[in-house]
C-alpha cells in the first residue's frame, strides 16, 4: 500500500528540538504535565501525550515547549490543520525570544511541507534560519532539510505540465486497487485488488480490456489457476501478454514471506503457476516484479540482507535453457541504505523507473529514472513536480506509446490511507525515453492448412546480430504482438520446427506499426523456398557485408536442426546491365553464402548454388523500389 510521507512518523521519538532542564516557564505543575506528555510520547501513547501537552500550556500560556510538542504530535498523527493552529498559537505568544521564534518557524515550515505547500515551506524555513541556534543548524537533520528545500525550489521553477485523471467506470469499482500494468498495445490492464485495509484482507489480480470504442470492460479475476486463497498481486506481464510474473505470499512452497511466481498462457489458457526458485526468491520478502519487454531480465524489490539497506532493487537474467540466473543487486548508484521499491523497466529496456526515499526528493518516496549506458544503470533522475509531491509515489507504468503514465492515488483519512484508485496522466515529452516504440500485431499460420502456429519471432539488430526482442505466437489463435525501437536496421525471423523459416527486413517489408500482418509458414518439403532477406552486398560486389551475419547464422542453425536436408542457394539481380554479367554476379553472390556456411561447419554436399541473374523477377523492373525487390537471394529445399 502507498502511505504518506513517513519522515515524521517517529518525530516524537526523535524530537525536532531538544530542550535542557531549563524551561520557558517556572510553573512546576505545568512542567509536571509536560513531562507526563514526554513519558506518553516515549511509549507512543499519542492521544494521552497530546492531552498532557495541551494541559501544560493551558495552565501556563507562555509554555512554548508544550505548544511545540503538542503540534509535533498532531503533525505525526496527520492532523495537519490542527498542528498548524497550535504552532501558530504558540508562535504568537513569543515576544523577543529569537530561539523560540526560529523553532516555531521551522515547525510551521514542516507543516507546510507535509501539506504540499512547498513555496510557503521554503519561505518560512528561510525566515527561521537566522533565528536558530548554531547548534541546531549544524545538525544533520537541519542540513538535510536545507538541501531538500533548495532542491525543491529549483524543481518548482521547472514544473511539468501534466493533467491527472481518474480512470473511468467500470474500473475503480473496489475500495483498493493498485499497481496497474498494461500490455504493449495498451488494450489490457492488470492490477491488484484488495478487499480492505487490514493485513488479513485478501489480494487478487484482476484484468480488464479496452474495446474499439475506448471503453473498459468490467474487471474480472485473471484466472482461477492464478488467484487462490493466498494473496496474489503486484504483477508484471510480457509485452505480448503471454507471460505473467506475480507476487504470492505465505504459500506452502514459498521460500520467504512473499515469493515471485511465473505462469504462461498456452492456447489462451493461463497455466498453473510455478515458484521461480531459489535463484530468484529468498527467505525474505521478494515482490514488485517488472519484466523487460524481451522477457530476458526480471527486476524486483527485496529486503534480503545482502543489499545496501532496507528494500533494494535486484535483477535476474533468463538463461539460454529458459531457467533464471542467480539474482544480483542493481548496485549503489540506484540502491541506498533506505528503500528502493516498485521497479519498472520501460519497453526499450533502457530506462528503469523506481521509487525511493534514499535519494534527494520531495519527501517520502519519490519516483526516479535511471538510464542504462555503458553496461550499467546510471545516476537516478528525480521525475520532478508535480509527478512527485509530499506523499509517497509508487508503481508508475508508462505505455509503449509514451502517451500516458498509469499510477495509483490514495485517499487519506486522518493521515492514513483509506482507499486507492487507478489514475493516469499525460507523460511529459520533457522526459526523454528514447526512440519511438513501434508495435506490430498479426498472426502466424500454416500455409498449407491455414491453421494457427505456435512460432518463435525474433527481432534482431542487424548491425551486431543481437536479439532485441523475442516473442511467440499463440498456438490457439496464431496471434502475436511485438514491439521494437524505431532505430537502426532490424530483421524479423519467424521460425518453427518442421517449417521453412520466414525472414523479413523491417524497413524494406514495411512492418512498422502493422496491426494485421499475416505470416504463412510452409512445411519443409521439396520445392518450397524462402527469400533469404538481410543478406547484403556492396554495389557490383560479391563480398558479404558485416550486417549479413544475423541471417547467415540463422540459415546455418536451420540446417543444423534439420540434418540431411539439401538446399540450393539462388542469386537474383535486376535487369540493369548485361544479362550474362548479371548471371555471373548472382552466382558469385550465391557462392559467397555457400562458402560462409561451409566455413561454419555445414557439409558442402548439402548446399548447391545457382545464378539466375535477371531471369526470374518477383515484380516488373519498372522502378528503383521494384528493382531492389528483385535483387535477392533465395533458398530452395531440394
Amino acid at each position: 500500500m502507498i502511505a504518506r510521507n513517513s519522515l515524521l512518523v517517529i518525530l516524537l521519538l526523535s524530537p525536532l528540538f531538544t530542550f535542557g532542564q531549563e524551561y520557558s516557564i517556572i510553573d512546576r505543575r505545568a512542567i509536571r504535565l509536560y513531562e507526563e506528555g514526554e513519558q506518553f510520547s516515549g511509549t507512543r501513547q499519542w492521544d494521552e501525550a497530546a492531552k498532557s501537552y495541551q494541559a501544560a500550556y493551558e495552565r501556563s500560556s507562555d509554555f512554548f515547549e508544550a505548544y511545540l510538542r503538542h503540534s509535533q504530535v498532531l503533525l505525526t498523527r496527520g492532523s495537519l490543520d490542527k498542528a498548524m493552529e497550535i504552532a501558530e498559537k504558540g508562535a504568537r505568544r513569543v515576544k523577543n525570544q529569537q530561539g523560540f521564534k526560529g523553532r516555531f518557524g521551522w515547525l510551521i515550515s514542516e507543516i507546510h511541507f507535509q501539506k504540499g505547500d512547498f513555496q510557503a515551506a521554503i519561505e518560512t524555513f528561510e525566515a527561521s534560519v537566522p533565528l536558530l541556534e548554531e547548534s541546531l543548524k549544524e545538525t544533520e537533520r537541519f542540513q538535510q532539510r536545507s538541501r531538500q528545500l533548495e532542491f525543491i525550489s529549483e524543481q518548482l521553477g521547472e514544473q511539468l505540465d501534466i493533467h491527472k485523471e481518474r480512470l473511468p467506470d467500470p474500473l475503480n469499482g473496489f475500495r483498493l486497487q493498485y499497481f496497474p500494468v498494461l500490455t504493449a498495445d495498451s488494450k489490457k490492464i492488470l492490477f491488484t485488488k484488495r478487499d480492505g485495509l487490514q493485513n488479513h484482507e485478501h489480494e487478487d489480480i484482476y484484468v480488464a480490456y479496452l474495446d474499439d470504442e475506448e471503453n473498459w470492460s468490467p474487471p474480472q479475476p485473471i484466472s482461477q489457476s492464478i488467484n487462490s486463497r493466498y494473496n496474489e498481486g503486484t504483477c508484471t506481464i510480457s509485452a505480448d501478454g503471454n507471460l505473467l510474473i506475480f507476487t504470492s505470499c505465505d504459500t506452502p512452497d514459498s521460500f520467504g514471506s512473499c515469493d515471485l511466481y511465473l505462469s504462461q498462457k498456452l492456447k489462451g489458457v493461463w497455466q498453473r503457476p510455478v515458484n521461480m526458485g531459489k535463484n530468484v526468491n529468498s527467505r525474505f520478502w521478494d515482490s514488485q516484479p517488472s519484466l523487460s519487454a524481451d522477457g530476458r531480465v526480471l527486476f524486483f524489490s527485496s529486503n534480503r540482507r545482502e543489499g545496501f539497506g532496507g528494500n533494494d532493487i535486484w535483477y535476474s537474467e533468463r538463461l539460454d535453457d529458459g531457467s533464471w540466473g542467480v539474482a544480483k543487486n542493481l548496485g549503489p548508484k540506484v540502491n541506498t541504505e533506505r528503500d528502493e521499491v516498485s521497479p519498472y523497466i520501460f519497453f526499450n529496456n533502457e530506462v528503469l523507473f523506481f521509487a525511493s526515499d534514499g535519494h534527494l526528493g520531495f519527501g517520502g518516496k519519490d519516483l526516479f529514472l535511471s538510464r542504462f549506458s555503458g553496461g550499467e544503470f546510471g545516476e537516478p533522475q528525480n521525475l520532478g513536480y508535480p509527478i512527485n509531491d509530499q506523499n509517497d509515489q509508487l508503481a508508475l507504468f508508462i505505455t509503449a506509446q509514451m502517451d500516458y503514465a498509469y499510477y495509483t492515488e490514495n485517499i487519506f483519512h486522518e493521515g492514513r490511507p483509506d482507499s486507492s484508485f487507478l489514475y493516469r496522466f499525460n507523460f511529459p515529452q520533457d522526459i526523454y525515453l528514447g526512440e519511438k516504440i513501434l508495435v506490430t500485431e498479426g498472426m502466424v499460420l500454416d500455409a498449407k492448412t491455414g491453421e494457427p502456429i505456435d512460432a518463435r519471432l525474433s527481432l534482431v539488430a542487424l548491425e551486431n546480430d543481437s536479439t532485441m526482442y523475442e516473442f511467440r505466437s499463440d498456438g490457439k489463435t496464431g496471434q502475436f504482438l511485438m514491439l521494437y525501437p524505431d532505430k537502426g536496421q532490424a530483421g524479423l525471423y519467424v521460425e518453427r520446427e518442421g517449417f521453412v523459416p520466414k525472414i523479413f527486413n523491417v524497413e524494406k517489408d514495411s512492418l512498422k506499426n502493422r496491426d494485421n500482418l499475416v505470416i504463412s509458414l510452409d512445411p519443409i518439403e521439396s520445392g518450397t523456398y524462402f527469400i533469404f532477406e538481410n543478406v547484403f552486398f556492396d554495389f557490383d560486389r560479391t563480398d558479404l557485408k558485416e550486417n549479413s551475419i544475423a541471417s547467415l547464422n540463422r540459415l546455418k542453425a536451420f540446417l543444423t536442426q534439420n540434418p540431411g536436408l539439401r538446399i540450393r542457394i539462388e542469386g537474383h539481380t535486376d535487369n540493369v546491365g548485361n544479362t550474362a554479367y548479371n548471371e555471373k554476379l548472382s552466382r558469385q553472390r550465391a557462392e559467397s553464402v555457400r562458402d560462409f556456411l561451409i566455413q561454419a561447419g555445414v557439409a558442402s554436399e548439402t548446399v548447391d548454388v545457382l545464378g539466375k541473374g535477371d531471369k526470374s523477377p518477383l515484380v516488373p523492373n519498372d522502378s528503383e523500389e521494384n528493382r531492389a525487390l528483385n535483387r535477392r537471394i533465395e533458398v530452395v529445399i531440394l
